[in-house]
C-alpha cells in the first residue's frame, strides 16, 4: 500500500488545528468575535499559502487529502514497436485451406478437358529403348549411372533431405528479407540446381541404351 507523503500529513494537521481554532472562537458571544472568525475562515479558504504548495480545502473548511499519485505509464500499455505475428487459426489455416481448394479445383477441371499423356499398352516382346523413368525421377536415374545404387538411391537423397530438415534449426535468422537469409537461400539454390541439372541431363541428353547424346545432333529421346 502506498504511504502518504510526510509533507501532506503535516499540511493536514495544520489545517485541523486552524479549523479547531476557528470552532473555539465561534463560541464567543460578542459580534466582533464572529466577524473575526468569518474573516479568518475566508482567509483560510481564499488565501494561497506561500510554502509547501496549495492547501486543498472543501466546503466548510474541510481539508482534502491526497492519497497517491498514479502515473500514466502504469495504466497504459503502449507498445513502441508493432509485432509482426498472427495466429495460426484462422489467419494461416484459412488461407491454406482456400489455396488447397483452388489447386484441387484447377486439377479437377484440367483433367476433364485434357487427357493424361499415356503411352500405348506395354508389349512384353518389345522393350522401349531408351527406357526412362518419369521426368521427376530422372534425376535419381541419372545418379544410378554414376554411383552404386546404395549411394545413388539412399545416401545422397537422404543427406539432401536431412540438410533441408535441419536448415531452419541452423539458420534461426527471423528476417524475411532475402538479402538477410544468405545461408537459407544458398542451401535451397544449391539443392534445386543440383537436382534440376540431373533431370535435364536425363531428359534431353540420354539416348538409346541411356547413353550420353546431344539433342541437337541425334534428336530428343524424351516423352512425358
Amino acid at each position: 500500500m502506498t504511504e502518504i507523503p510526510e509533507h501532506l500529513l503535516k499540511r493536514a494537521q495544520a489545517a485541523r488545528v486552524q479549523s479547531a481554532g476557528s470552532a473555539d472562537s465561534t463560541d464567543a458571544p460578542s459580534s466582533g468575535g464572529a466577524v473575526a472568525v468569518q474573516e479568518k475562515v475566508s482567509s483560510v479558504v481564499t488565501a494561497a499559502p506561500t510554502g509547501g504548495g496549495p492547501l486543498g480545502t472543501g466546503p466548510g473548511g474541510n481539508t482534502q487529502r491526497l492519497l497517491t499519485v498514479v502515473k500514466s505509464g502504469s495504466i497504459q500499455d503502449v507498445k513502441a514497436t508493432p509485432v509482426d505475428k498472427v495466429h495460426t487459426w484462422p489467419h494461416l489455416l484459412a488461407v491454406e485451406f482456400v489455396a488447397a481448394l483452388a489447386c484441387m479445383s484447377f486439377t479437377f477441371f484440367f483433367s476433364v478437358f485434357v487427357n493424361a499423356p499415356l503411352l500405348q499398352q506395354a508389349d512384353i516382346n518389345k522393350t522401349p529403348n531408351p527406357s526412362k523413368a518419369p521426368w521427376y525421377f530422372l534425376g535419381l536415374q541419372e545418379l544410378l549411372t554414376m554411383f552404386h545404387p546404395m549411394i545413388a538411391g539412399v545416401t545422397i537423397p537422404g543427406v539432401g533431405l536431412i540438410m533441408l530438415i535441419l536448415a531452419p534449426y541452423i539458420d534461426k535468422n527471423p528476417s524475411n528479407k532475402p538479402e538477410d537469409r544468405k545461408f537459407a537461400t544458398s542451401l535451397m539454390t544449391v539443392h534445386l540446381m543440383f537436382w534440376a541439372v540431373l533431370v535435364i541431363i536425363g531428359s534431353f541428353f540420354r539416348g538409346p541404351g541411356f547413353n550420353f547424346t546431344l539433342p541437337w545432333r541425334d534428336g530428343l529421346f524424351f516423352e512425358l
